[in-house]
């Protein structure tokens, strides 16, 4: 019997999203158990991970948090509600933005080499989004071995619904099985279904600052078996100008995604930030190759936090920091992950050496 005394059958319940049939949600919080009889129920479910939290609760005790630091700065897991969602999928479709493209070229070329090295295995993806870049992956897979299960893990309730219309769509032997929250909740689950191949795209792995990606791969190497895969993009350093226009692309996409966080904090808050006096930064810090995101007010602001009540002053020309994007040398990277019991089975590049995939080969038992 699962932990919740409930099959999982029993604790989802259907409903529609924009007229097509969604994945069940499950309201209770899944353990192991719960999660393996999704896998073999071969049906479309999305289940939340760990304790339920008010996501209203939370994102306000941690904004009271990051506003009192110096300098102040705000979570970048804030940044995707539902809106801040779309506005980050059309970030990868704009022209300076060559992540996504460099990337999906590496999956559509090499998917099948991917496959045939990894088996047959379930496919777990952090921070999915909408999942866009996972078909060619998926494409091969259930080509290759028939039904796939696919895990996509992510924050955004939203992002996860919209990529199981995706997948439904396109992708028949496909078993979606989403996981509604943080990596932290997830991991432990991940040593239930071994043999399993995470995959964590769009160089994700560089908004974390250097002590959380010591802190991400020690965890991970904590809940991988010996044999298990995980497939991961970065982003290669390069040009000063490149980078930068990848996080400042003309349309304004990138600055209208930096505002959505404020616009959010006013909508859940009740804020009254002057959203005009909100200026997007994204600069390229050589001396520690990565890009610094954030938001420069150009005039004073009060900004209340009334869940929490507090209330925090931002001077004219103060930045608060959001999000750190930063750039990787492989020769540096790959010795790096070998220290958590990586070895590096494969290392994929563009056609212009911007982007890389390694698909890494956990070679350490628990």
């Amino acid at each position: 019997m699962p932990r919740h005394g409930r099959t999982v059958e029993e604790i989802i319940t259907d409903k529609r999203i924009d007229g097509h049939l969604a994945p069940r949600t499950s309201e209770a919080a899944i353990g192991g158990e719960l999660l393996n009889e999704a896998i073999a129920g071969n049906k479309g479910s999305i289940v939340k991970a760990g304790d339920i939290l008010d996501p209203l609760a939370d994102f306000a005790r941690s904004a009271a948090q990051t506003l009192a630091r110096n300098p102040k700065s705000l979570e970048p897991r804030f940044l995707y509600d539902a809106r801040g969602s779309k506005l980050f999928d059309l970030i990868c479709e704009q022209p300076e933005y060559y992540l996504t493209r460099a990337e999906a070229s590496i999956l559509e070329d090499h998917a099948s080499r991917i496959c045939e090295i990894v088996g047959p295995t379930t496919l777990v993806e952090l921070g999915s989004g909408s999942s866009v870049k996972t078909s060619h992956i998926l494409r091969v897979f259930t080509d290759y071995y028939g039904m796939t299960h696919y895990v996509p893990i992510d924050i955004s309730k939203a992002a996860l619904e919209q990529a199981y219309q995706n997948i439904a769509r396109q992708h028949e032997a496909v078993n979606f099985i989403g996981i509604n929250g943080s990596y932290e909740c997830a991991f432990p689950l991940l040593n239930q279904i071994t043999p399993v191949t995470v995959m964590f795209f769009g160089s994700s792995i560089g908004n974390f600052g250097e002590e959380e990606e010591r802190i991400f791969w020690t965890s991970m190497a904590k809940c991988l078996t010996r044999g298990d895969y995980f497939l991961l993009g970065v982003d290669l350093v390069k040009d000063t100008e490149t980078l930068e226009a990848a996080y400042n692309d003309k349309a304004g996409v990138t600055a209208a995604f930096t505002r959505n966080l404020f616009a959010r904090m006013n909508r859940e808050f009740s804020s009254n930030i002057e959203l005009d006096c909100v200026e997007h930064e994204a600069e390229y810090c050589e001396q520690r190759q990565r890009i610094e995101i954030g938001a420069r007010f150009t005039k004073r602001q009060i900004i209340e936090v009334k869940p929490v009540a507090q209330s925090f002053e931002i001077s004219a020309n103060e930045k608060i920091h959001t999000e750190i994007s930063r750039k990787y040398r492989l020769d540096n990277l790959i010795p790096y992950l070998s220290g958590f019991g990586f070895e590096t089975s494969l290392v994929l590049t563009d056609s212009f050496k911007r982007f890389a995939l390694l698909l890494l080969r956990m070679v350490k038992d628990r």
